[in-house]
Formats: structure tokens, C-alpha cells, sequence
């Protein structure tokens, strides 16, 4: 049996509030909203990818700072894996430069009473309620 692929998403939070990216693709998902992120590639550890992903999706660099919640199953597109996944959301602080959609449709700072005004990828809704309270005290 082949070993979990972790998906890493990231949590970027200034001035109480989140960036979410919404999806431009594959078409099924077009228009969906998720944390950006993507897939950690063999070798890679959980925070090279986080910091690599967000450098590709949105121009930035970032510093993992700790994981929210527990892993969250990450679900296949249809028939596209043969292994299990698992999304790992982290805390990041934005270091350097301005998040831009460079992958996505676009993007949107959410604050915690907005978190559940967009249309969330399935793997995504379990950090709502472990992310909230950090948008209300973002220390």
C-alpha cells in the first residue's frame, strides 16, 4: 500500500481576517472556494511545500507557523489517485509580497463572520470552526 499523500493548504491571516482562492480549475470545481495550497511532492516536507505552493499560486512568500485542526480527507477527483489523501491546513504569516491570482479565479480576504458566505471545497469546511476564533483574536 502506497503511503497518504498530504495536501497542504495555507492559512494566511492579517488584520483578522483569511485568503481564500477560488478555483479555476479543473472545471468540475470551477468557481469553489479553497485555501491555497497543493500537493507535497516525495521528499518534500509539509512546510517546503506550503511555501512553494504559495510562491507558484500567489506571487508571495510565506512562513508556516503551526497546523489547525486535524487532517481532513481529501477527496479524489474521479478516478485521478490510487492512494488516500489528506489535507493539512497551516497557520501562515505572509513575509513577502501581495497575494495575486495567479492560478486561481481570484481571491478574497474572509473575516470569521464571512467564512461560510462562499461555496468551500468539501475538504476545506472541517478548519472553518478551528480557524474562526483566530480571526476574531489574530495574535
Amino acid at each position: 500500500m502506497r503511503e497518504t499523500l498530504i495536501v497542504v493548504g495555507a492559512a494566511i491571516i492579517r488584520d483578522g481576517r483569511v485568503l481564500a482562492a477560488q478555483r479555476a480549475e479543473p472545471a468540475a470545481l470551477r468557481g469553489r472556494w479553497e485555501f491555497p495550497g497543493g500537493k507535497v511532492d516525495d521528499g518534500e516536507s509539509p512546510t517546503d511545500a506550503l511555501t512553494r505552493e504559495c510562491r507558484e499560486e500567489l506571487g508571495v512568500t510565506v512562513r508556516p507557523l503551526h497546523p489547525i485542526g486535524s487532517d481532513a480527507p481529501f477527496p479524489a477527483p474521479s478516478g485521478s489517485r490510487t492512494r488516500d489523501a489528506v489535507l493539512r491546513l497551516w497557520r501562515a504569516e505572509l513575509v513577502d509580497g501581495e497575494p495575486e491570482p495567479l492560478e486561481h479565479l481570484s481571491l478574497r480576504w474572509l473575516s470569521a463572520a464571512d467564512l461560510r458566505a462562499v461555496d468551500w471545497l468539501p475538504a476545506d469546511v472541517p478548519f472553518l470552526g478551528p480557524l474562526a476564533p483566530l480571526l476574531v483574536n489574530p495574535s
